[in-house]
């Protein structure tokens, strides 16, 4: 006698394949039925521009039965270059699986979490997949948000803002590492500022959204090398922001940050990691909040 429990023998995991665009596309709908099919589209279109990395699938895996996909997660893998070799990190992002197949749910992540060198990412976990990600061993790196008005902190008069561009003599103060950053957001839609104070240069990236039922404008931190280098130049990027239109800025954060004038909200925007490397508060290049959009 069968197994009442054991999974359809004919179900299957495996790496998303473009000719399964549509069949992703209604598995999502399904599972964010407040996503347009307009936005999952865009997704899988950014997804299919970026650079593939070798051993990694480029889109995600699919949860396969009878020939029709029942399960999805989206996977956003990026590398980054530093001094004692390159970094991989993957953001898991949008695990949706139809009610009928929930129960094996976990078939589709185990295939994404099997390299112990690739530091993983949920940075928007659904309330209801918080315990099952702190079974499979992630851990926060981010238990809360800052909310701040930049322009209100302090401005030091030495602190130059520019934005950037390629020919920008200031971008050879950066690591080649943080250049690409820089290029690559500015690319994608966000802002990309350089700080220059007292001979130092300080990257900054920012993605415009808008919160409360998108009635308030605001700027995301998306990359700051830290969060103190963040407090010494909101004041003058704060003036910029500030003539766009842009009067608040968010960052997730572990407690409220000196020099900024604002307010710590703890358990909002909770980030969350699995990996060598946590990535750093206020660092979230290359995930679904930018790849995909707000």
């Amino acid at each position: 006698m069968a197994d009442p429990g054991a999974p359809p023998s004919d179900l299957n995991c495996r790496p998303i394949r473009e000719d399964d665009w549509e069949g992703v596309l209604d598995c999502l709908r399904r599972g964010f039925p407040m996503r347009r099919r307009k936005y999952w589209m865009h997704a899988l279109t950014r997804l299919a521009e970026r650079p593939a990395i070798a051993g990694c699938p480029r889109y995600g895996f699919a949860l396969e039965s009878s020939g029709r996909i029942v399960g999805v997660v989206l996977t956003l893998y990026a590398r980054y270059p530093g001094r004692e070799g390159d970094e991989i990190r993957c953001n898991i992002s949008s695990w949706s699986v139809d009610k009928a197949f929930r129960p094996y749910a976990m078939k589709l992540i185990w295939p994404v979490l099997r390299r112990r060198d690739v530091t993983y990412t949920n940075i928007s976990p659904a309330p209801s997949t918080l315990n099952a990600n702190k079974a499979l061993g992630f851990r926060l790196f981010a238990s809360g948000q800052f909310a701040f008005l930049p322009a209100l902190s302090s401005a030091q008069p030495s602190c130059r803002v520019l934005e950037v561009r390629s020919d920008l003599a200031e971008m050879a103060m950066l690591s080649d590492s943080e250049r690409s950053i820089l290029e690559d957001h500015a690319a994608l839609g966000c802002l990309s500022f350089i700080c220059v104070r007292d001979g130092a240069a300080y990257p900054l990236v920012l993605m415009p959204r808008r919160i409360l039922h998108g009635l308030i404008p605001c700027a995301q931190i998306v990359y700051c090398r830290s969060l103190a280098d963040l407090g010494r130049c909101a004041g003058a990027v704060g003036r910029i922001l500030l003539r766009r239109g842009n009067l608040l800025c968010l960052v997730d954060a572990n407690g409220p940050i000196a020099g900024l004038f604002g307010r710590y909200f703890a358990n909002k925007g909770l980030k969350y990691f699995k990996g060598p490397k946590p990535p750093s508060p206020g660092d979230l290049t290359f995930t679904e909040l930018v790849i995909f959009g707000p």
